[in-house]
């Protein structure tokens, strides 16, 4: 009980208390067909040679890293320069924590305040917290913000932002009194019904949008933005792709009020789904409304620069009934990877990558449409996602795609879209060579 310091004694004495005389009958409320009941299956202590050797064999069973793979939805494979892990691994980075004395944390304040600047110069917006858990998260904290902001009850959302997402807003707000509602999306372009939009109204909080969307589908975020604001809504716009803004206009330029997203394509491996890092960005008139802390510029009574958390509205900072959020910590060692991959591959190198993201895309979607029984459903612009409809299931050709030919070709979008049985979702980055992105379509065409 390394790690467990309580004698045999100790533990008796402790179930005395509370009236009990073994641990079994303090867990007799667990159900008895589901209790192990049985020794677990651990082996003997190993000498440390010993277990490196059993790590190796059971590593050399994980293929998936070595097989070409277009998945994407929320999660994106790119290249993280070396220097990344390099420098978040160094101690005074790795082992540091939240920045509660100014005095002793300006290395970390200065870098959260490098990573805010940052996300507002992509974002097109004024001002930036301090990061939040993951993308998913960040959008259900705006939801909540802008119920704040404009007192009103019900949230207006695209079907087609990332389902796990719709679920993790739910989640948050299903005790409460916000309502969510759902918009459907033209089945021509994949891009939000303009029909739909007849549910804003006087009571609707925000509209909430995605793009590229779930379906990589580039919404027209101007014209959806002057919809929510001649309502008198907040505009939301959700971003999973975060090298999409290398490329396209930002969401503050196009009439945004609220931007989240996730950060996880800068610099920050997939780590089979985390962690990862979530953006959360507005106007600077909201922003006593935001979640999470805010880390700015101050200057000593010699004029020296120094940097404080500026603005902290969560619970752990002020009484809890006044609090914007109670569980809005920030990724703080995340936050520093994304930073320096953005300052790393600067302006110019965004670009680059955002550039050979859509054009290997473009490439794999034409491929792709060649094939007889194959086609491109939507007609909205793209980035690096589309949708591809196949001749039969989808589900099944992408197995036959694995195991057959050692190709991750997509996520089968029935998992999410039951009526959609043949459609499935490619991504196609950077990391994609044309030799791979060829081998998947030579493979679709002997599996059609």
């Amino acid at each position: 009980m390394r790690y467990i310091p309580n004698s045999p004694e100790e533990r008796e004495e402790m179930l005395g208390i509370v009236g009990l005389n073994s641990a079994e009958e303090l867990f007799r409320s667990i159900p008895a067909d589901i209790q192990l009941n049985r020794a677990l299956e651990v082996t003997d202590p190993l000498a440390e040679p010993e277990v490196i050797d059993a790590m190796e064999i059971m590593a050399a069973k994980n293929s998936a890293s070595r097989k070409p793979s277009f998945l994407g939805a929320g999660v994106y494979s790119h290249y993280s320069p070396t220097v990344v892990d390099y420098l978040i691994q160094r101690s005074e980075f790795f082992t540091s924590y939240t920045p509660y004395q100014p005095e002793v944390s300006q290395g970390t304040l200065q870098y959260i305040f490098e990573f805010q600047t940052l996300i507002c110069q992509l974002t097109g917006m004024d001002v930036a917290n301090a990061s939040m858990y993951d993308g998913s998260t960040s959008m259900a904290e705006a939801f909540l913000m802008a119920q704040r902001v404009t007192r009103r009850d019900k949230v207006v959302i695209a079907e087609t932002v990332h389902p796990e997402y719709l679920e993790v807003a739910k989640t948050y707000t299903q005790h409460g009194d916000l309502t969510i509602e759902t918009v459907h999306f033209d089945k021509e372009t994949g891009r939000v019904s303009e029909n739909e939009l007849n549910k804003l109204d006087d009571k609707t909080a925000a509209l909430v949008v995605q793009s590229p969307n779930f379906f990589g589908c580039i919404e027209d975020l101007q014209a959806l933005a002057d919809k929510a604001h001649a309502v008198g809504a907040l505009f939301i716009v959700v971003v999973t792709e975060a090298i999409s803004f290398g490329l396209l206009k930002s969401p503050g330029e196009s009439g945004a009020d609220i931007v989240v997203g996730e950060g996880q394509s800068f610099g920050i491996p997939m780590s089979f789904g985390g962690p990862h890092v979530g953006l959360f960005a507005t106007r600077e008139k909201y922003v006593r409304n935001m979640p999470g802390r805010l880390a700015g510029v101050a200057y000593d009574k010699d004029g020296n620069r120094g940097f404080v958390l500026t603005l902290a509205t969560r619970e752990q900072h002020i009484r809890r009934e006044k609090a914007t959020s109670n569980i809005c910590t920030n990724q703080g060692l995340i936050a520093l990877a994304a930073t320096v991959y953005m300052e790393t591959m600067g302006k110019k190198g965004l670009q680059e990558v955002a550039m050979q993201n859509a054009q290997k895309a473009a490439y794999a979607a034409n491929q792709i449409a060649g094939i007889e029984g194959f086609s491109l459903p939507f007609s909205a612009p793209k980035f690096n996602e589309f949708v591809v409809r196949a001749p039969r299931n989808a589900a099944e050709i992408m197995e036959k795609l694995r195991t057959e030919k050692d190709i991750i070709g997509g996520l089968a979008l029935s998992r999410y879209y039951p009526d959609n049985p043949s459609d499935f979702l490619v991504c196609v980055t950077e990391t994609n060579k044309k030799a791979q992105i060829d081998n998947l379509v030579e493979g679709l065409s002997t599996l059609s």
